[in-house]
C-alpha cells in the first residue's frame, strides 16, 4: 500500500483503534482515495467504522474538535452570519455564539486562509470544529429553508412544461412526480418543517388553492397557501416514494418513506386519505437518532412527587408499567427514558415497537411488520423464550397480547407498554374490556402513569404579570392562593411570535396498593377506583399541570386545552 502523505497518519490512527480488524479493506480503500475526507467518508459508508470513531479519528488527526451538526443545538442567529451562497461553496456552517465568537462547523477546518476570510464576512472570531460535508449541506438546506424559497421552488415548477396542459393525465402527473424539479419542492417542505421542529405536515386541498400546515409544540400552524394543480403531484410523489399505488385516490392509503439526511436517514410516516376536494396527505415525522437522544428522567421535568415512586416502579424485577394517554402525548419518549435509566449490562432488556424510533445501545429491538403478519402478540411469545429481564411492549390492541403480556408479568418480568386511555385509574380497567381476567389483572399491574403535553413558555420572551382573583378563585381556591405570580410569552421571532417554544409533560401517577389490588379483583368501576388511589397520594393530571403554570413553565389556557373536566377529579 502507498497511502497518500496527506492521510497516513489518520490511517495509522485509524489501524490502532481498539477493535479495529479491517485491516485490508482500509489498505484497499486508501488506494482508491486519495483525498483524505472521500476515505473518511468511504469508511463510514462501507462501515468499517461506525460514523462517531471515524469522525472523532479524523478530528483527532487534525486537533480539532467533531460535532455532528445535525444532533447539535444551532442558534438560527449564528447560521445567518454566513451567506448561503459562501457556506455552500466553502461547506461552513455557524453553530452558536458565546462570549463574542462565533463557532462554525467546516469540513475543512484546517484551512487557516479559509477561517481568517470567514472571520472577515462575519466580523467575529471563529471556532473552528469538523463536521462531515454531506452533513454539512443537509444542514444548510435546513437551516435556511424559508416560506420564500418554497414559495420560489413552486413558482419555478409552475413554469416547466408539465403545466401548459389545463388538466394533467395520470401519466404525466406520474411523469411529474419523477422529475428532480418536483421533488426538490417536496424537500424543501420537509426542511422547513423539520427546522421549525414540526411533528406533523397536513397537505391539504381546499376549493381554490391548496394549503401547508405543520403542527409545531402541539398546534397547526398555517405556513402558506400553493396554487392547487400542483396538488396532485405533490400527492404522488409521495406516494411513489412510499411504494403506494399512485392511480388509487378513492381509498386511504398508509407508507412510510425515507430522505437521506447526512450519514443516517429521516424517516416519515404517510397518510393519504380522499376528500371531496382531492387527497389529503399528512406526513408524521418519526424520531431520528440523527435529530434526537434519549431524554432523562430529570431532563423530563417530572415532578419529584411522580418522580420519586415512579423510579421505584421501575426497578420493581416483575408486574406490568402502563404508560397511557392519546397519540402523541409523549408516552415513547417517557418509556424510552425508563428503560435508558435501567439498562445495564445484568439484564436483558427487548423491545416490540410500531416504529422502533431511538436505538438504545446494549437493547435488543424489534419492529413489528403487519404486512407479514408480525404482530405484538407474536413477537411477544418469540422473546418470552429468549430469557428476557425486561420486556417493552410499543402498544397493547388486542386480547392476545394483552394476555401475554399480563402472563409475562406474573412469571418474574417486567413489562413495560402503552394504553390508549384519559386517565391513569381507567387504563386499570381497560385492560379488564379487552379481555384479561380480574383475578390476572390484579397481581399484575404495579402502577400506571398518565401523561399529557403543553406548549412551554418561550424562554426569550416570557414576561410575568397577576391574573385576575377570578382566575385565582376558579383554580386554587383550595391552596387558598390570593397572590400567584404568572408567566406568558409575548411573543418573538424565536417563537415565531406564537409565545411558545417546545413542550413540556405533566403527569398523574397511580401505584397499585393492595387495597386497589382488591377493588380490581372485584371488578370495581373506575371512579371507586379512583377515590381509592386518592387515598395513596393520587391526583389527577390537572393539579400536575397547575404545578407547572406556577413554575412558569407554561400557562392556563395551555392546561385547559390539554386536560377535559372529567380529569379533575
Amino acid at each position: 500500500m502507498t497511502p497518500n502523505p496527506g492521510h497516513k497518519e489518520f490511517i495509522g490512527l485509524v489501524l490502532d483503534h481498539p477493535g479495529f480488524d479491517g485491516r485490508a479493506k482500509l489498505e484497499s480503500l486508501a488506494a482508491k482515495h486519495e483525498e483524505p475526507l472521500e476515505l473518511l467518508q468511504a469508511l463510514i459508508d462501507q462501515r468499517i467504522l461506525l460514523k462517531e470513531d471515524a469522525c472523532r479519528l479524523w478530528g483527532d488527526y487534525l486537533g480539532i474538535a467533531y460535532v455532528d451538526v445535525l444532533a447539535s443545538g444551532i442558534t438560527v442567529d449564528a447560521v445567518k452570519q454566513i451567506p448561503l451562497e459562501i457556506a455552500r461553496k466553502v461547506r461552513a456552517i455557524g453553530l452558536y455564539q458565546i462570549d463574542g465568537v462565533l463557532t462554525v462547523a467546516l469540513a475543512t477546518p484546517e484551512n487557516a486562509k479559509l477561517v481568517h476570510r470567514l472571520e472577515q464576512i462575519t466580523g467575529l472570531p471563529i471556532s473552528p470544529v469538523f463536521c462531515l460535508p454531506c452533513e454539512i449541506e443537509d444542514a444548510l438546506s435546513i437551516f435556511y429553508a424559508t416560506e420564500r424559497s418554497i414559495v420560489d421552488s413552486i413558482t419555478a415548477l409552475q413554469r416547466t412544461a408539465f403545466f401548459t396542459e389545463p388538466d394533467l393525465a395520470i401519466e404525466r402527473i406520474s411523469e411529474l412526480a419523477k422529475t428532480e424539479t418536483l421533488a426538490h419542492v417536496l424537500e424543501e417542505i420537509i426542511h422547513f418543517a423539520l427546522l421549525e421542529r414540526a411533528t406533523d405536515i397536513h397537505l391539504e386541498p381546499l376549493e381554490i388553492q391548496s394549503r401547508i400546515r405543520f403542527r409545531i409544540d402541539g398546534n397547526l400552524r398555517d405556513i402558506l397557501s400553493f396554487p392547487k394543480n400542483l396538488h396532485r403531484p405533490i400527492v404522488s410523489r409521495l406516494k411513489i416514494i412510499s411504494d403506494l399505488n399512485i392511480s388509487e385516490t378513492r381509498f386511504p392509503q398508509d407508507g412510510r418513506f425515507s430522505l437521506p439526511m447526512g450519514t443516517a436517514k429521516e424517516n416519515f410516516r404517510l397518510s393519504v386519505a380522499p376528500t371531496i376536494y382531492g387527497e389529503k396527505a399528512v406526513i408524521r415525522v418519526l424520531a431520528s437518532a440523527a435529530r434526537h437522544s434519549i431524554v432523562t428522567l430529570d431532563a423530563m421535568l417530572m415532578s419529584k412527587r411522580i418522580l420519586q415512586p415512579f423510579r421505584r416502579l421501575i426497578r420493581n424485577p416483575n408486574g406490568i408499567i402502563f404508560v397511557s394517554g392519546p397519540t402523541g402525548s409523549g408516552k415513547t419518549t417517557t418509556l424510552y427514558a425508563a428503560i435508558d435509566e435501567i439498562n445495564s449490562p445484568k439484564i436483558n432488556i427487548s423491545t416490540i415497537e410500531d416504529p422502533v424510533e431511538i436505538p438504545m445501545p446494549g437493547v435488543m429491538q424489534s419492529q413489528i411488520n403487519p404486512q407479514i403478519d408480525l404482530k405484538f402478540a407474536t413477537m411477544l411469545r418469540a422473546y418470552l423464550r429468549q430469557d428476557p429481564d425486561v420486556i417493552l411492549v410499543g402498544e397493547i390492541r388486542d386480547t392476545e397480547t394483552a394476555k401475554i403480556a399480563t402472563e409475562a408479568a406474573l412469571t418474574g418480568h417486567l413489562v413495560f407498554a402503552t394504553l390508549h386511555t384519559n386517565t391513569a385509574p381507567q387504563a386499570i380497567v381497560r385492560l379488564m374490556e379487552i379481555g384479561v381476567e380480574p383475578y390476572m389483572v390484579a397481581p399484575a399491574i404495579v402502577g400506571v402513569l398518565s401523561q399529557r403535553l403543553a406548549a412551554r413558555i418561550c424562554d426569550k420572551c416570557k414576561e410575568s404579570y397577576h391574573p385576575p382573583r377570578e382566575v385565582l378563585l376558579k383554580y386554587f381556591v383550595e391552596e387558598g392562593l390570593t397572590d400567584v405570580t404568572f408567566f406568558r410569552g409575548r411573543g418573538c421571532p424565536h417563537c415565531r411570535d406564537t409565545g411558545y417554544r417546545g413542550r413540556v409533560a405533566f403527569h398523574e401517577l397511580v401505584v397499585i396498593t393492595e387495597e386497589i389490588r382488591q377493588m380490581i379483583s372485584d371488578r370495581k368501576s373506575v371512579q371507586e377506583i379512583t377515590n381509592a388511589a386518592f387515598k395513596g397520594g393520587y391526583r389527577p393530571l390537572r393539579y400536575d399541570g397547575l404545578n407547572k403554570v406556577l413554575l412558569g413553565l407554561t400557562t392556563i389556557e395551555e392546561i385547559e386545552e390539554a386536560c377535559s373536566f372529567e380529569t379533575t377529579g
